[in-house]
């Protein structure tokens, strides 16, 4: 042990001054600490360490070992001393052929410094002894008996440890002695043995190296127990390479060593038998070249065997012949959906131009509806037609892209992404790829899923599509795929950019009713295990169930109750009491309860200020309610209903357009001043925006100011401005057919929107007057109630708001 890592040359001969009798040179020490009682050799490197060594076998001197706080510093000053040392015997000098000085000091007592009397040419200072505290007792010699115990313990895990060592400690009677010699051999940093010395306590003394063989006799457990698994580890591993070869060389003496590795020669054929591409073959036969050098117990052979399964499994050139036959794809879309005609006309569109142009470059088509409108049921009708395999892939709620082009082969557990997944399940590189829900994509930190699309959707690029585990090139461009959505607007601009959209809108009634007794009751008949003669559903009742119990555009929510009579009808049936069941319209609310959808019209309209509107949502069209009240107040505007910003735009536009009109319109102008007017929206739990309101707000607070009331019958729709025109707006369709879905047979339109009435399904128009119009007044002339019919509301409703007079 040394406490300098240099070799000085000798230090020159001078003339130093004699140290005073009660003065003992010090050595500063950098690493080491030395206990009373042991020996230790010193290595000395430093002049000053050098000087203070030879004064001390000079002069017969003991001389003073101090350790160094920072071990970098090469000229110590006293301050950078510890100040408790140990008093040593120097036993033996050597100066070693190479110039080096070496000492062998044995440690005597402790001492602390009193008084440094030089510095130079080395450090010299008076010492006061520390002298060993001599105490017994019961504690202290339960704590010798322990920490003998520990000592012998932390011995015998440690390697080659002489066994007189062991029977030293167990000899030692003095509790310090027995102390620092155990601490002076254990493996701690210099700070904490100095920390040791320090100690003059011995209690504490004792109890601290207690805790510190404590923690180093865990250490060396810890340590033997790795030590003897990796031995094992390595032993069984050599024993299995051992057994291996062995194995091989058997293997060749008998003449089998040609098949002795039957999965290459398996994955040989099956790589010559997928005929890929030159490119992936070159590449799969370099990863079979690597896979039979492999050994078996390498964690990588599993890996890359993986990968050459998949490899192989992939259609790189199976295809399905397609046979497209017009009439039969007609018969087969007419069979499984009703309705539809433009979208099923699209699609027979595209079937034709696929059987003219085999070879060209396929649109990507994306079905966008409401729930339960048969987006799915197209895709697999497609299919169908075209005898072709269908497979269908969930998008929604993904926010991985890893999902869309798969994991690198690096990580533990890695897969190609569900477009190769698709593909290898189909078998197959044409089939009919579905893309459920693309509008439900998500970002996240893991990328995003949407951005990974637009290669798979796009004509020109997906014949070299790259799957992250494959990193190869694979054609996607033979695939149909076909993405359905609820909504457009979340979809990204640049993925909507590469489909086609073909929109699908809400059913009416009438289609409703077909579907109904074509599909549901059939599909519900078999779920429940009933036949036709069992249970059977009357028009009437379908029809009440429509209108009573469900509200959407889709008929998901109608299946659901068509099979909840027909559970009811197998309950009776089972238990014996009737052969056969038939519901009747007043059969319906006995299994389902009361009604819960009613046509409120009529009754809301029936006061001023109440006009009906006509929305769109995501899941088809709907009527909402424009309320407002007017009352003492100074002019200000209240809007409630979970309104957004442009909708509050509208009403604040809707106002101030009757306050411009309020000559025209017969209005007073001094009720703006002394009135306060709130407008109301109802459901107000569900949020609500866009300008389409704006002529149901100005007919709504017109039929307030003019005490006359909106027409029952009536609904509306378009964005109003102030000039008083009435402007175009989207969802023509949808708002038309929930209209005469409610019951409505009047709608006013804008007259700009005249070129969706092609869009309008006949039943509807059949079912509703529509009225296009250009301004607001045309609007009002329409919506609002004659003079004398609204005296007539007027009166019926004061009627009705007087309290009822008790019986005698």
């Amino acid at each position: 042990m040394a406490d300098t890592d240099q070799t000085p040359s000798p230090p020159p001969r001078i003339e130093r001054p004699p140290l005073p009798a009660d003065a003992v040179p010090v050595v500063a020490m950098r690493n080491v600490v030395l206990f009373p009682g042991i020996v230790l050799p010193v290595t000395l490197g430093r002049e000053e360490s050098i000087a203070a060594a030879q004064e001390a076998v000079r002069t017969g001197r003991k001389v003073g070992l101090l350790l160094q706080r920072d071990p970098t510093v090469e000229k110590p000053t006293p301050t950078d001393l510890y100040e408790i040392g140990v008093l040593a015997t120097v036993v033996r000098y050597v100066t070693a052929p190479d110039g080096a000085h070496h000492l062998v000091c044995q440690g005597e007592s402790r001492f602390r410094l009193l008084q440094v009397v030089q510095e130079t040419p080395f450090l010299a200072a008076r010492v006061e002894t520390l002298p060993e505290p001599q105490v017994k007792g019961a504690d202290i010699d339960a704590r010798m008996d322990f920490l003998k115990q520990r000592a012998v313990e932390a011995l015998s895990l440690l390697p080659q440890v002489p066994a007189e060592l062991a029977r030293t400690i167990r000899g030692i009677d003095s509790p310090g002695q027995l102390a620092d010699l155990i601490v002076s051999f254990m493996d701690v940093k210099p700070q904490e043995k100095q920390e040791l010395l320090e100690t003059l306590d011995l209690k504490e003394r004792l109890d601290k190296v207690v805790k510190l063989l404590a923690h180093r006799v865990e250490v060396l457990k810890i340590t033997r127990d790795i030590s003897e698994q990796t031995q094992a580890a390595l032993g069984e591993r050599q024993r299995e390479a051992v057994l291996r070869e062995q194995l091989h060389q058997l293997q060749k003496e008998l003449g089998e060593g040609e098949g002795a590795n039957a999965d290459v020669a398996e994955l040989d054929k099956a790589i010559a038998a997928a005929h890929m591409p030159a490119e992936v073959e070159e590449h799969a036969r370099k990863e079979l070249k690597r896979l039979e050098r492999m050994s078996e117990a390498s964690p990588e052979h599993g890996m890359v065997r993986t990968y050459l399964d998949w490899l192989v499994a992939l259609p790189w050139s199976k295809a399905d012949a397609e046979d497209i036959d017009i009439g039969r794809a007609r018969r087969i879309l007419d069979e499984d959906h009703y309705g539809l005609e433009k979208v099923k006309r699209r699609i027979l569109e595209y079937l034709a131009v696929r059987k003219l142009n085999p070879q060209g470059r396929s649109p990507i088509l994306c079905f966008v509806g409401p729930p339960g409108v048969g987006k799915t049921s197209l895709g697999q009708s497609v299919a169908r037609a075209l005898g072709l395999k269908f497979v269908r892939a969930s998008l929604g709620g993904v926010h991985d892209e890893a999902e869309v082009r798969g994991h690198r082969r690096t990580y533990i557990g890695a897969l190609p992404g569900n477009i190769i997944q698709g593909l290898r399940k189909t078998g197959t590189r044409n089939p009919v790829f579905m893309l459920d829900e693309i509008d439900k994509l998500s970002a996240s930190i893991q990328g995003d899923p949407s951005s990974a699309l637009l290669e798979v959707l796009d004509p020109e690029q997906n014949s070299t599509f790259r799957d992250n585990y494959l990193a190869l090139p694979f054609d996607l461009s033979h695939v149909l795929f076909i993405a359905t959505a609820n909504v457009l607007e979340t979809i990204p601009g640049p993925l909507r950019d590469r489909m086609e959209i073909i929109e699908l809108t809400g059913y009416t009634e009438e289609e409703k009713l077909e579907i109904a007794k074509r599909y549901l009751v059939a599909r519900q008949l078999k779920a429940n295990g009933l036949t036709p003669a069992q249970a059977s559903l009357s028009d009437a009742a379908l029809s009440r169930v429509m209108r009573e119990y469900t509200r959407e555009s889709g008929c998901r929510n109608l299946e659901r109750q068509i099979g909840a009579l027909l559970r009811r009808a197998a309950m009776r049936i089972a238990e014996g009491k009737v052969e056969s069941v038939r519901f009747e319209a007043d059969d319906v609310a006995e299994v389902l309860g009361p009604t819960r959808f009613e046509n409120e019209v009529a009754q809301r309209t029936s006061v001023p200020g109440v006009a009906t509107g006509l929305a769109w949502t995501p899941v088809g069209g709907d009527i909402l309610f424009v309320e407002s009240a007017r009352m003492p107040g100074s002019g200000k505007l209240i809007l409630t209903g979970q309104l957004g910003d442009v909708m509050k735009e509208s009403a604040q536009a809707a106002l101030s357009l009757i306050k411009a009109q309020a000559a025209e319109l017969g209005i007073d102008v001094k009720l703006f001043d002394q009135s306060d007017i709130h407008v109301h929206v109802p459901a107000g739990a569900i949020p609500k925006d866009g300008p389409s309101a704006g002529v149901a707000m100005f007919v709504s607070l017109a039929s307030l100011l003019k005490r006359r009331p909106v027409r029952p019958d009536v609904a509306m729709t378009g964005e109003i401005s102030l000039r008083g025109l009435v402007l175009p707006v989207g969802g023509i369709k949808e708002k038309t057919i929930a209209a005469a879905r409610a019951g409505i047979r009047k709608v006013i339109l804008p007259a700009r929107n005249r070129r969706d009435l092609e869009d309008i399904p006949q039943s509807a128009r059949s079912m509703l007057e529509l009225v296009w119009v250009e301004r607001v007044s045309e609007a009002l002339e329409v919506a609002l109630a004659a003079p004398a019919e609204s005296q007539k509301a007027a009166t019926r409703q004061t009627e009705k708001d007087k309290p009822e007079k008790s019986a005698a």
